[in-house]
C-alpha cells in the first residue's frame, strides 16, 4: 500500500512539467537578493522540471552521475553572468524549450551518452537557462540571487538523482512519464514561440 502511495505521488509530481512556461518576460521580478534567487528555480516551473530530469537521468544513465549536473551549475553561473553584464544571447527561449524536449526524451529512454557529448549537451543548455535569468535578476542583489539561485539548482539535481536511485531505477515507467511529459512541455513550448 505504501509503496502504492508513493507511485501515485510520484507519477503526479511527473506530470507537474505540463503545467510549466518557460520564461515569457518576467518583468516584475521585485529587488534581487538571495531569497529571490532561492526560490525562483522551485517557482519557474520550465527550470524546475529541467533541474529534476537532469537529475534523475544523472542517476539513470550518466556515469559519473554528477558529471551533468556540475556542468549545469558551472554553465548556469557563466550564462547568469553573460545576461548580468549585458550578453544579447540569441535564441534563449527556443533553447529553454529545445532543453526541455531533449532532456525529456533523454530521460524517458534512459539514453546514454559519451561523457564529452554530454558534458557539451547539458552545459551549453544551462547556458541558455543562465543567460533568461541572468537577465531578469538584475538589480543590486544580482550576485546574492545568483548565489541562491544555483544553491537551488544543485539541490534539485541532487532531489532528482535521490528520486532516480530510490524509486525511479525500479519503476521504469516513472522514467517513461516523467521524461515524456518533460519532453511534451519543451515541444509544447516550442510550437508556441512558433
Amino acid at each position: 500500500m505504501k509503496n502504492k502511495a508513493l507511485s501515485m505521488a510520484l507519477a503526479t509530481l511527473a506530470l507537474l512539467p505540463a503545467l510549466a512556461w518557460a520564461h515569457t518576460g518576467h518583468a516584475d521580478h521585485g529587488p534581487g537578493g538571495l531569497l529571490q534567487g532561492l526560490l525562483h528555480p522551485i517557482t519557474g516551473p520550465d527550470h524546475l522540471a529541467a533541474m529534476l530530469a537532469v537529475g534523475v537521468w544523472s542517476a539513470l544513465a550518466v556515469r559519473p552521475a554528477w558529471l551533468a549536473p556540475a556542468a549545469f551549475v558551472a554553465l548556469l553561473a557563466v550564462g547568469a553572468v553573460a545576461g548580468f553584464v549585458g550578453v544579447a544571447v540569441p535564441g534563449v527561449e527556443p533553447m529553454v524549450a529545445a532543453s526541455l524536449l531533449v532532456l525529456g526524451l533523454l530521460l524517458a529512454q534512459r539514453r546514454q551518452l559519451p561523457l564529452a557529448l554530454t558534458t557539451v549537451l547539458v552545459g551549453g543548455f544551462a547556458f541558455f537557462h543562465g543567460a533568461a535569468h541572468g537577465s531578469e535578476l538584475g538589480g543590486a542583489g544580482q550576485w546574492l540571487a545568483l548565489a541562491g539561485m544555483l544553491v537551488s539548482t544543485a539541490l534539485l539535481h541532487g532531489t532528482g538523482m535521490a528520486l532516480g536511485h530510490a524509486v525511479v531505477a525500479r519503476h521504469r515507467w516513472l522514467a517513461v512519464l516523467a521524461g515524456a511529459s518533460t519532453a511534451l512541455l519543451g515541444a509544447a513550448l516550442l510550437v508556441r514561440m512558433a
